[in-house]
């Protein structure tokens, strides 16, 4: 993938507001996402949809074990030359089926950190399940189609959210206790994301975790299909 410049403010104080009660097991942790685009003047602000915030224990103050979620089954369909959804975020051990829906052939692949796999060309209406067993960010393109992208990213704990288009952040029930907090936004580097990583106490009430401000490519650049290539332009469909 290719890196980008990557700005963001993490107020990470917390702010004790009223204690939830003990059916809901757990307290809320809350940010908001403002997302600004690079190198256009006066552009407006795009959607926060495609950024991830999640929590991992440290220590915990409960008996119920933070760092587990049970796999499960989703689907990333491909169509109109497009995957749908372009973003899932999935338990480790989860597996993700990738149907063709188009009236043409795919072929999905992933080459980059997290699950590695290709698919191999499958023809419209045939099917592909993927078992997702590492965790991290993967990187899903077609190696016909260079407009096609998606991502699933793969985590092993149940304290996550993606943003929603107002860039608000919402986790909820998350036991007292220790935490690493991670961001990840689309088209960040990574090695800025980690640097991102901060630790926060949960002990009581709401954990505010201020303005996370992050600068976005107006447009992704072009990638690479799976044998380190530029792609040829698409083939005319016949149909």
């Amino acid at each position: 993938m290719s890196v980008f410049r990557f700005g963001i403010a993490l107020g990470l104080l917390a702010t004790p507001l009223a204690a939830p009660s003990a059916q809901e097991g757990g307290f809320d942790v809350r940010a908001h996402i403002e997302v600004m685009q690079m190198g256009q003047k006066g552009a407006s602000r795009p959607a926060a949809g495609n950024i991830v915030v999640w929590l991992t224990s440290e220590s915990v103050i409960a008996s119920t074990s933070v760092d587990s979620v049970a796999p499960g089954h989703f689907r990333m369909e491909q169509k109109n030359k497009g995957f749908n959804p372009h973003l899932l975020v999935v338990p480790l051990g989860s597996t993700v089926e990738f149907p063709n829906l188009d009236p043409f052939f795919h072929n999905v692949f992933s080459q980059f950190n997290g699950k590695r796999f290709d698919l191999g060309l499958y023809e419209a209406g045939s099917n592909r399940v993927v078992r997702f067993d590492h965790e991290g960010i993967s990187y899903l393109f077609c190696n016909i189609h260079s407009q096609m992208g998606a991502v699933v990213v793969t985590l092993r704990t149940p304290y996550f959210a993606v943003a929603t288009g107002r860039g608000e952040i919402d986790l909820h029930h998350v036991p007292p206790g220790e935490y690493q907090v991670h961001v990840w936004a689309e088209g960040a580097d990574a090695r800025q994301l980690d640097a991102l990583t901060r630790r926060v106490h949960i002990a009581s009430g709401e954990l505010e975790l201020g303005a996370i401000q992050v600068s976005v490519p107006g447009i992704m650049p072009p990638h690479k299909n799976k044998f380190g290539e530029d792609y040829k332009p698409d083939p005319v469909q016949s149909y």
